[in-house]
């Protein structure tokens, strides 16, 4: 799957916004099982952002040292 660099460079800071809307989202909600749902959905985007980003960043330093 291919997506446009402007897309595919924002979607870790997308990620990371996403669940922190979902993280406070949880705190206002009281209907349900909502606050659960959006708190453990936001911790899998903040987590997945996190993830994505270092990883990023560590394969750029790795790629800038080999000279690839």
């Amino acid at each position: 799957m291919w997506v446009a660099k402007p897309i595919y460079e924002s979607l870790p800071y997308f990620y990371l916004l996403v669940g922190a809307l979902c993280l406070a989202a949880s705190m206002y909600v009281n209907h349900w099982y909502w606050p659960t749902i959006s708190f453990g959905t936001g911790l899998v985007c903040l987590v997945a952002g996190l993830v994505v980003l270092l990883k990023r960043r560590d394969f750029r330093n790795t790629d800038r040292r080999t000279g690839h």
